[in-house]
């Protein structure tokens, strides 16, 4: 039986873990991956089944391998360029945890937290030029706690990757590979007039007028609420 020849562009546990969902569906072969030489996750993963490395921030067309079917990103901060997505049988797929067009960007999950979205999700996307607005494959959804609006949003934000988001974007990968391999191919526009995009959370003199306004209406509440 041929198999599905996929590369994963990935580091960190969420790498580990796709690699390791890859690994266990018999239809799939791994056939290199990319990650920073110095990632325990991957890296070790690579060299324990004995899976060729592109060190991190080298993958291009002339390192990519040779009859790629699909590529994968997970937790991957290389860019993936156009002719390295277009070398492959079937393009780039990644998984972005928001529900996509809303919360474009790397601090999805803290923005979803700071402005009080009551939900929240998961998209398995076609990676594109754009940054996280290529194609829609597959989306599910997760409600967001309420009390986790008074949480610091970046702890709020890692309580929902840990116990929703990053199982959810498993699961949907699962399904791509599944599909994909079976000849079936999800391609779905997002729609422009619902997208947003927020900076990285972690710069510095980040700026966003909406959310200010949303800090100062919550200030003002705690402020009027009985102790």
């Amino acid at each position: 039986m041929k198999k599905l020849r996929v590369f994963i562009s990935g580091q960190k546990y969420f790498g580990q873990e796709v690699f390791r969902l890859c690994n266990e569906l018999p239809f799939v072969e791994i056939v290199g991956v990319c990650t920073p030489l110095d990632d325990k996750c991957m890296t070790k993963m690579a060299h324990t089944f004995n899976v060729p490395i592109v060190a991190g921030g080298t993958l291009r067309e002339n390192t990519l391998p040779d009859n790629v079917d699909l590529g994968i990103t997970a937790h991957s901060f290389d860019y993936i360029g156009v002719k390295t997505r277009f070398k492959t049988k079937f393009g780039w797929i990644g998984y972005h945890p928001s529900l996509l067009p809303r919360h474009r960007g790397r601090s999805s999950i803290e923005w979803a937290v700071r402005m009080r979205d009551a939900i929240t999700g998961g998209t398995v996307f076609w990676l594109n030029a754009g940054i996280d607005r290529g194609d829609i494959a597959y989306q599910d959804i997760c409600f967001i706690d309420p009390k986790m609006y008074g949480m610091e949003p970046k702890k709020a934000a890692k309580l929902l990757w840990e116990h929703e988001l990053q199982a959810m974007g498993l699961k949907l990968l699962e399904q791509a590979l599944t599909d994909i391999n079976n000849g079936v191919v999800i391609k779905r526009p997002q729609r422009k007039e619902f997208s947003t995009f927020e900076p990285n959370a972690d710069a510095k003199d980040v700026f966003k007028p909406d959310l200010l306004m949303l800090e100062q209406y919550s200030s003002a509440s705690k402020e009027k609420s009985p102790n």
